[in-house]
């Protein structure tokens, strides 16, 4: 088994198109990063195939940050040691609406329970009326295609070069930024097709690129909009930047955990 390199920092997004949290253990489920993307707001305008409010339409949305009310509970299935304990490995149970239930720091410092309606009255504001939104909660992750998102610290450092600007890796919302063994940037997309061993039991499936949208054109501290990203990586890079990937094997990752190739 070859190495092809090291995780770099673990990231989760409890709400939709809000604000990430930085992790320093991650449970990796069949579902995704255990906690990542369980509320979205469901968007009557939206299209059926896709029927969420992002920070597409409201770029204000990454400004908001979710915080789970018990972290202890979220960090990881509880019944996870027990679990892993009997041959040759059973599916963890997941937590209830309780455990896992959110509140969200707004803009200007409040804090909501994620099923206020305040905080939807908060988010239609600036938006077209027939913006009209719901709350949604699922017990798997409301990812955009795949469970699991990676990047590569290499092509931050190179798109930040290209574009011309102090690139925040944030920008790309990913699960996993990784640190690879060789410098080339976009060495990601040769794992497509790929398996990988992340850490001492986890293993993925790496699946396909990751065609971007405008989220990655907004600052992730600020939301404001720099149009000329989205365009430089369409011209320039298919649109794509990034992977995603499958879960085959369950368990629990950390930051320096190594990154190697099982096939």
């Amino acid at each position: 088994m070859s190495t092809v390199g090291k995780i770099e920092s673990l990231w989760r997004y409890p709400v939709k198109s809000m604000r990430g949290e930085q992790l320093q253990e991650v449970f990796l489920g069949f579902a995704g990063v255990y906690g990542d993307r369980l509320y979205a707001f469901r968007d009557a305008a939206a299209p059926k195939g896709f029927p969420y409010l992002t920070g597409r339409e409201q770029e204000s949305m990454l400004r908001y940050r979710p915080i789970y009310r018990h972290p202890e509970r979220a960090s990881k299935p509880m019944n996870l040691a027990e679990a892993e304990a009997m041959a040759p490995g059973v599916t963890p149970v997941y937590g209830d609406g309780d455990d896992l239930i959110v509140d969200v720091e707004t803009p200007s410092g409040e804090r909501l329970p994620v099923d206020d309606p305040r905080l939807i009255s908060m988010l239609c504001e600036g938006i077209r009326e027939r913006h009209r939104l719901t709350l949604a909660r699922s017990d798997r992750a409301m990812t955009d295609c795949r469970p699991v998102s990676l990047f590569s610290m290499q092509t931050v450092r190179q798109l930040g070069e290209e574009f011309g600007i102090d690139m925040d890796k944030r920008r790309f919302r990913a699960n996993i930024y990784i640190e690879l063994e060789s410098d080339d940037a976009f060495g990601e997309n040769e794992l497509v097709g790929r398996r990988l061993r992340l850490g001492n039991k986890v293993v993925i499936a790496v699946t396909d690129r990751d065609p971007r949208c405008k989220m990655i054109t907004l600052e992730p501290d600020t939301a404001q909009p720099n149009p000329e990203v989205m365009r430089c990586l369409a011209r320039d890079h298919e649109g794509k930047a990034g992977v995603y990937a499958a879960v085959v094997v369950e368990g629990t990752v950390r930051p320096q955990d190594k990154i190697t190739l099982q096939d």
